[in-house]
This record gives structure tokens, sequence and C-alpha cells, in this order.
């Protein structure tokens, strides 16, 4: 018996099995849980191949945060003949290339709104998906990275998480009278797709190697995957607007 039985539970940002969106995917199904999975343009035929490798084959539905068509085609499709959805995981992020990389004072207004839109205000996007299939309440998680610093390289990125982390709390405010909570789970660095995207990555996995107290493995995503499953259960029904951070500890350390 698993603490996710019985819960119909959509993962989006699933590419490779590298990423911890894939993690989440893996042990919600191990705790119980139906997954369908979405993905979209060129990354569509990886993540369909990456479903494959999980336990049970899960759907796979299209869903691009930037496409406003996309939001009431996939709400049409979850909640096909009556369906429900009691949670989602946001794991979804982009910024581009010149929004990264100790470029801060170079990039665009119009390269950072694609960073703002896609890092954070994408939440409310999916949001928007799945607030209506979650008529007895649900649990919506993002995946977030520590944005009260200003890390080196993260640069715009940074920001959106910022952006992100605040617009976590506005909806867990606008959606708790629907029983619905609204979590985000800090994880320490993970090397992903996304995380290799990142110029100077290797900055992050050597600060994390000597100061997280519990020791971090940038490969390992089940700590986090853990966490977020838990959050996705009933064993946190008077949680929401918070930040969970699963990073070894490394947040709590100084200098």
């Amino acid at each position: 018996m698993g603490i996710l039985d019985g819960k119909r539970i959509l993962v989006t940002g699933v590419l490779t099995d590298a990423s911890i969106a894939f993690g989440v995917a893996q042990v919600a199904q191990q705790q119980g849980a139906e997954v369908i999975l979405t993905g979209f343009g060129r990354g569509m035929r990886l993540t369909q191949r990456t479903a494959r490798k999980l336990a049970i084959e899960p759907q796979v539905l299209e869903f691009d945060v930037a496409d406003t068509d996309h939001v009431s085609k996939l709400r049409d499709e979850l909640g096909a003949d009556g369906g429900v959805i009691d949670g989602a995981v946001h794991a979804i992020g982009f910024a581009p290339e010149s929004c990264l990389g100790g470029g801060f004072m170079d990039a665009p207004w119009s390269d950072v709104a694609i960073a703002l839109e896609i890092s954070a205000f994408s939440l409310k996007t999916l949001a928007e998906v799945v607030v209506p299939l979650m008529p007895e309440g649900g649990s919506i998680i993002g995946m977030d990275f520590d944005a009260t610093v200003a890390w080196p390289a993260y640069d715009w990125m940074g920001v959106a998480k910022a952006a992100f982390e605040s617009t976590s709390r506005y909806l867990a405010r606008e959606l708790g009278p629907k029983n619905i909570s609204v979590n985000l789970v800090s994880a320490g660095p993970i090397r992903s797709i996304a995380a290799k995207s990142i110029p100077g990555f290797s900055q992050f996995e050597d600060a994390w190697a000597g100061k997280a107290p519990l020791g971090w493995d940038i490969k390992d995503t089940e700590p986090v995957a853990r966490t977020t499953v838990a959050m996705l259960s009933d064993f946190f029904t008077a949680t929401t607007g918070e930040i969970v951070h699963v990073d070894g500890g490394y947040h709590a350390m100084g200098a």
C-alpha cells in the first residue's frame, strides 16, 4: 500500500531519466499513483522515449506553457470521462542563452521576458489546467532553486526563480479556499539537461560537495523525488505557501 494509492498525478518536465521530474514520476508510481506526463515540440519524442523506462508506461500529453490554446486542450484531455487530478508537479524552466553565464547587464528584455514567462508565470498556467479538475482539493508542487541569494552565472534565471517563489505564495493564497495547496521543493543541484545548459554549473557542484552537512550527490534525484511525493500525499494537509529545502542542509550553513 502506497501513500499515493488511488491518486492521479500530472508531472511536467520529463525529458530524460536523469531529471528530477522523472524521479518524481518513478517514486509516485511506486507509491501507487497513476502518473501522466507532458511534453511538447521537439522534446516530445524524448519524453515519450523516457516514459517507457517507467515501470508502468504513462500517457504523455502535449503541453506548451507558452501556448494559451494548450491550457484548455490539456484540461479537456485530462478531464475526459469525468477524470480528476489530485496533484501536479511543475518542473519547467527555460532561459535564453543571454540570460545565463555572467552577462546579467547584457540580457535584453525580450529574452528576460521569455525566462519569466516559462520559468515563473507558467506555474499559474499549470494551475489554470488542473484547478478545475480538483473539485475535492489537491496539491501543486513546483521544483525550485533557492532564490534568496545571487548565484554565480545563474543571472536572470535566479530572478525568474524569485518570481516563481512569489507566484507560489500568491497561488497558495488564491487556491487555499478550494483546499488546494501550493508548495515548492528547493533542491540542491542535479546534473540534468537543464543544469548542463547553465555555464559555470560546476561551481554549484563544488560548493555543495564541501558545505552540505548531510552531503549531496548531484546524480541522485531520489531524495528530492521522495520529498515531493510525500508532499503530494495526504500527509501534508495543512501546509501551503511553503518552500521545503532538499539540499543536504546547504541552505542553512554559513560561510
